[in-house]
């Protein structure tokens, strides 16, 4: 089932087509290194290191954000644990450099900002057809921050949005399959949960795929049209996520030993 694109919008935030080209990407990305350890706690959620994944390079927030976080001063809201990861696409254009992407994912926020009266990206990592990840909702690198990007099932799931449109006969590229992967891997692997499992999840809202209150059951890698009345993320990346489930369970049980603490490395 599909609806009309602006109540799809409505659900998990405008994303305007980026029109200006040219930010270059001077910016550096913050690799966090795998800490060793047999079981630690995060909330009231003891955590295991069986599905543990080593943490991707993420291109900080920086190398696009030009303005101030409208946060009115308070750091978002965390949940206590996350259980699944929601991939979306932004329905924009696939035929864009490298350089364009920090531009694109201004604008991204901009129309959140200004379309739906958010005070950040409604997403919380993007992806480009290179297979660079972006930080997007601030603070969300290390913490469960809970993102505006499927309606209903915000609160313990990560929303990764692929940067282009998915539709029939237009697949996403590998390197941008092996990125959503990683990101899922590692952020489900941080509190134990496997990703080629289900998971239940109640509905917060009506206006959802399922009614407020509803215990849902999903794969703990799913699309945004699992949770929400949308063809997000298009039909080829919706069929290319089996496909994403079995690599990033692949990666789990592979974070190595390391030193605490970040390391800085230029982007490329």
């Amino acid at each position: 089932m599909t609806i009309d694109r602006r109540t799809m919008l409505r659900g998990m935030g405008r994303t305007a087509a980026a029109g200006a080209i040219g930010v270059a990407l001077a910016a550096t990305v913050a690799v966090r290194q795998p800490q060793p350890r047999a079981v630690r706690h995060l909330g009231a959620r003891r955590v295991v290191d069986h599905w543990a994944a080593p943490h991707p390079d993420i291109v900080p927030r920086t190398a696009w954000h030009t303005d101030a976080v409208r946060t009115h001063g308070r750091p978002h809201p965390c949940a206590p644990d996350i259980k699944a990861v929601f991939v979306h696409h932004t329905d924009s254009g696939n035929d864009y450099s490298r350089e364009d992407v920090p531009r694109m994912i201004q604008s991204f926020y901009d129309d959140h900002i200004e379309g739906n009266a958010w005070d950040d990206i409604g997403y919380n990592f993007l992806v480009d057809r290179m297979g660079t990840i972006y930080e997007g909702r601030a603070g969300g690198i290390d913490n469960a921050v809970i993102g505006a990007h499927t309606l209903g099932f915000n609160v313990g799931t990560v929303g990764i949005a692929a940067i282009g449109s998915f539709g029939p006969a237009m697949p996403a590229p590998d390197a941008m399959l092996e990125s959503i992967a990683r990101i899922a891997a590692w952020k489900l692997g941080m509190y134990g949960v496997d990703a080629r499992a289900r998971t239940v999840l109640v509905s917060s809202n009506d206006g959802a795929r399922y009614r407020r209150g509803a215990r849902a059951v999903f794969h703990t890698v799913s699309g945004h049209r699992d949770g929400y009345q949308t063809t997000c993320p298009g039909e080829a990346l919706y069929a290319q996520l089996p496909d994403v489930r079995l690599r990033a369970r692949r990666l789990q049980g592979r974070a190595a030993p390391g030193v605490p603490g970040w390391t800085m490395r230029a982007a490329v």
